[in-house]
């Protein structure tokens, strides 16, 4: 595997490589994006998260919006988001005030992602689905990604969001199996894949979606056999990301991946059959989002009436 080591003692401070410095943004933009998220007292991802993208997208008008949040009821060391032994309670307006943001932002393509809330029976599956009606009420035409915890294998939790009828579930493995009891230590491996799995069997018309962070020392061989356990459950859409350590406090980085070893994972996840694998330094999980309505006019399903 193509990577650039760090030595233990290195800083993450230390200075990245030139393939993940990212263009300072047309900061005008950015703020009336921020603004607008404010007003509507909405989270997003993107904040919340530290995510290295946030200039470029919000730049260009978009945002992954953070439902039932800011803080999460587990404390996996990769993430930046705050955890939070006792969440508050879920706010009947969020779904509205998230409907609103699409409209105004004039979104064709939406994602909703949430921390994960197992303080709730259902894993606050509910309030996806309020979301996903509201945006249906005021922009019928904006296409909609939601990008779910494992909601506890509460599958009767997964049936009610398929219900809703989103056009894309994403639900991240994050890492391969060998590392999750250190990266993921709360979550199941096994768990996630059912859950994928589950959503083919239940919504065969839905796009099915995942991810994985890498740089957190997997080898080649376990990212390429975690890709095929998702080929296995007819996952069609693949993203692959570089770790980035948010503070010191946070899981080590290991390896900085070189953005030919991300081109070779693209071609041998298309080989695999993913419809789309989207694999470079900077990509997440919602990262150019919108480009799967060019995959769903390509490979078109019906959804039931």
């Amino acid at each position: 595997m193509e990577s650039v080591s760090l030595k233990r003692e290195e800083s993450i401070v230390a200075v990245k490589p030139e393939w993940l410095r990212v263009k300072a943004p047309q900061w005008e933009r950015v703020g009336n994006v921020k603004s607008l998220l404010r007003d509507l007292q909405l989270n997003t991802v993107c904040e919340e998260a530290s995510c290295p993208n946030i200039g470029e997208c919000f730049n260009a008008g978009t945002a992954t919006f953070l439902i039932m949040g800011p803080a999460c009821t587990r404390a996996c060391p990769y993430c930046d988001i705050d955890f939070e032994k006792k969440p508050q309670a879920l706010d009947p307006t969020e779904p509205w005030r998230l409907a609103e943001a699409v409209k105004r932002m004039g979104l064709n393509h939406v994602v909703i992602t949430a921390v994960n809330r197992d303080d709730l029976p259902d894993g606050g599956a509910s309030q996806f689905v309020r979301c996903i009606e509201e945006v249906r009420k005021l922009s019928p035409k904006t296409t909609i990604e939601v990008l779910i915890p494992d909601l506890c294998g509460n599958w009767d939790a997964l049936a009610d969001i398929l219900k809703a009828k989103p056009e894309v579930l994403n639900h991240n493995t994050e890492t391969v199996p060998r590392l999750y009891r250190r990266v993921r230590p709360q979550a199941n491996y096994d768990q996630s894949l059912e859950l994928l799995r589950r959503t083919r069997e239940l919504a065969p018309w839905v796009y099915t979606k995942s991810g994985i962070m890498v740089g957190l020392g997997e080898t080649d061989e376990e990212v390429r056999q975690t890709m095929a356990d998702l080929r296995r459950v007819d996952c069609d859409i693949l993203t692959i990301g570089q770790y980035l350590q948010p503070s010191d406090k946070h899981l080590q980085l290991q390896d900085f991946i070189t953005p030919e070893q991300f081109d070779a994972w693209r071609v041998i996840g298309e080989e695999m059959g993913f419809l789309q694998v989207v694999s470079s330094p900077l990509t997440r999980s919602s990262y150019h989002a919108e480009q799967v309505q060019t995959l769903m006019a390509q490979y078109p399903r019906t959804v039931p009436v």
